[in-house]
Formats: C-alpha cells, structure tokens, sequence
C-alpha cells in the first residue's frame, strides 16, 4: 500500500454522510420538499457504491477478460437506459438507438485508450479498463440525453417550418440539417465547458484521486488529459451516432417528417 494514502474509516465516512444534513435541513427550512428524495438518494448512492465497491474487487482479484466483457456490457447496457429515461419523447427502438451508440462509441475509444495510447497489458487489465470506461460512458451518456432531447424537441417547435420546406422540394437532411448541427452543439457542451475550466475551477477526480493516492501531480496531469480528449472524441462519436439513427426514424426515405412515430413520455 503507498504510504501517502491515508484510509478513511467507517466512524469518518459516517461523519462525511452527516453533511446531507445540511441538505436537509435547508430544505425543510425553505419548504423545498427535497428531503425525502435526498434520503432516498443519498441510501441509494450508499448501497450502490458498496456493491459496487465489493463486485470491482471480486472483478480485479479474477482478471478474467470474459467476466471485464461482461460487467463493460452491462455498463453500457445500463448507460443506453439511463440516456433515453433522461428525454422527454420517445420512437421505435429508441433503447436499442441509445445502447448501440453508446456502447460502439465507448468501446471504440477506450479500445484506443488501453491498447493504442496507454497499452496496458494485458489489455483487459480491470484495474485501468473498468474505470476508464465508467468514465467515457458517463459523459456519453449525459451528451447524448441532451443532444436526442433537443433533437426531438426542436423538430416538435420546427415543424411547420420543416414541412414547408419538405414541401417546397428540400431533402430532408436540407429540411433538418440545422436542427441536427444544433442538437450535435447541445450534447457537446458540458465536455467542452468542462474542459475550458479545468484546473482553473475544479479538478478532475480522477486527478485529484491520483494525486490523493500519491501519485506525482505532473503524472496525474498527463492521465487526465489524455482521459478528456478520450471523453471528448467519445461524446462527440455517440451524439453524431444517436441523431442520425433517430433521424434516419423521424424522417422516411421519401423525405417526409414522421413525427406520428414521436410520443411524449408518460410521467
């Protein structure tokens, strides 16, 4: 164990989970209604993380490439529902759009990652794959939820304008080209916001768990850089992957706009 890491015990991290509290306490001041769900999420992040904690450990003691295949499966399976859950509409075969931009996305970048820049060997080391694939998937995720929403949206608020230039003779990518450049900027912008105000707002985590972990900060620096433009090239990937499926739904052959496939989600 490196000398530098200090353990947090189960007194310590009782005293870290009592600052929901403050939560709370502000939202029963307020009248915020929040409490009940900040103590069922604040249990549900609890129960999570230690299963998640005692399943990695299971994973790295094995180092078996078909149990890292799985559990990557399941990651991105898992990625692919929560994208889609995050929008306000829904068409056919929505689930599986989102689970296979996702997952051919991720995987391709952090193929890349592990055995074309990093090269770690072997390749399916869980210890590097694994959180460097949680990493990827969580902002593909959220890029592509927002980039799918506002897609959905803008044709529903565009519609007479897309129709009118369909019927005009315009193709359809003519019709919507602008509408899918506009949904394309939505999903990236948390990545590039993210990366305009690093180091100078935040640090990332897996820097600052690097560096808690004793690693040489200059060291760390590197393997977060080189985790963001994985990031960056990922989202950008899985957003462009997500719109042209759902466009390819939306808009038929014969360039007409098929918003009768588009239903609003049940709440």
């Amino acid at each position: 164990m490196n000398q530098n890491y200090i353990p947090i015990n189960n007194g310590q991290l009782a005293l870290a989970a009592s600052l929901i509290l403050v939560n709370m306490g502000l939202s029963f001041a307020l009248q915020l209604g929040l409490a009940k769900s900040l103590g069922i999420a604040a249990v549900r992040m609890v129960v999570q993380l230690l299963l998640v904690g005692y399943v990695l450990s299971w994973v790295f003691a094995l180092e078996n490439p078909w149990v890292v295949f799985f559990v990557a499966l399941m990651m991105s399976a898992i990625a692919g529902h929560a994208s889609v859950n995050r929008t306000r509409r829904r068409f056919p075969a929505i689930y599986w759009h989102s689970l296979l931009s996702i997952l051919a996305s991720s995987a391709f970048v952090t193929s890349l990652l592990v055995e074309g820049i990093i090269q770690i060997d072997p390749w399916y080391n869980p210890q590097y794959v694994i959180p460097l694939l949680g990493m990827v998937l969580g902002n593909t995720l959220t890029g592509t939820s927002l980039a799918l929403d506002r897609f959905m949206e803008d044709l529903v608020r565009q519609r007479s304008q897309i129709e009118s230039l369909l019927a005009l003779g315009a193709t359809r990518w003519e019709a919507a080209g602008d509408t899918v450049r506009e949904a394309l900027r939505t999903g990236m912008i948390p990545t590039i916001n993210s990366m305009m105000v690093v180091g100078l707002v935040s640090l990332p985590g897996m820097m600052t768990g690097q560096i808690l972990g004793g690693v040489a900060p200059t060291d760390a620096v590197r393997y977060q850089l080189v985790i963001y433009f994985t990031i960056a090239a990922g989202t950008a990937l899985a957003c462009m992957s997500i719109i042209m499926l759902a466009f390819r739904v939306l808009f038929s052959p014969d360039h007409q706009l098929r918003l009768d496939r588009l239903q609003k989600r049940r709440n």
